[in-house]
């Protein structure tokens, strides 16, 4: 990326970019909605976590996974976006009586203020977010971020566009990985335990091929 490139990047009004997402189209119509996170729920589910382990979520939008996790018994379960409009209508799917095992924080993920307080996190879970962050000090800030967050013996999961998988996603450049690349970004001190290929289909019909991975941070 060039240096005009990335100036015209670092002044995207990334916000105001994914409210407007949510504010004009249906969630059901979103090119990211999944009605079940089945493959992310089935890893935080493999984890074997006692019901109160803190199950952080960045970016999560309106993602429906919330309320599975919910449903399952969870109850300390922490919320990220950078869409205020997102973290509204997940409040809205939320049952009232559950909203106290939920904490909503909004923030950027590479340009964090609440969040550089976060610690003690049981798990991480990130579903096609990491990969929309192209420029390489997006990228450093994020895995510091989850470096500083992790508990010893936590876990990490990454589900991200693979090396197949689409260049662009609502209107966005993203970045392409695959598990050895995020294996590196992680380091050495975070053991990969699963990975696979999963082809996600969109509401509209498109298909978008994403790399599915476990970590767990050594003890």
């Amino acid at each position: 990326m060039d240096n005009k490139a990335k100036s015209q990047s670092e002044k995207y009004d990334y916000q105001n970019h994914w409210n407007n997402a949510y504010q004009k189209n249906p969630l059901t119509n979103l090119g990211w909605y999944e009605e079940k996170s089945e493959q992310s729920f089935n890893l935080i589910e493999a984890c074997n976590l006692p019901k109160d382990a803190l199950l952080f979520n960045a970016g999560a939008g309106a993602t429906t996974l919330i309320s599975d996790l919910l449903s399952a018994g969870y109850t300390n379960i922490m919320v990220n976006d950078i869409s205020s409009v997102a973290l509204s209508e997940l409040k809205k799917n939320i049952h009232i009586r559950k909203h106290a095992s939920v904490n909503f924080l909004l923030d950027d993920l590479t340009n964090p203020t609440q969040l550089l307080k976060l610690k003690n996190v049981d798990l991480w879970n990130d579903r096609a977010v990491l990969h929309f962050f192209t420029e390489k000090q997006q990228q450093i800030q994020y895995f510091n971020l989850v470096k500083s967050a992790v508990k010893k013996g936590g876990y990490v999961i990454l589900s991200e566009f693979n090396l197949e998988g689409a260049k662009k996603c609502s209107g966005l450049d993203v970045f392409n990985y695959d598990s050895a690349m995020l294996q590196e970004r992680l380091g050495n001190e975070f053991e990969l335990l699963k990975s696979f290929n999963y082809t996600y289909t969109q509401p509209s019909g498109n298909p978008r091929e994403f790399v599915y991975t476990l970590f767990q941070r050594k003890e």
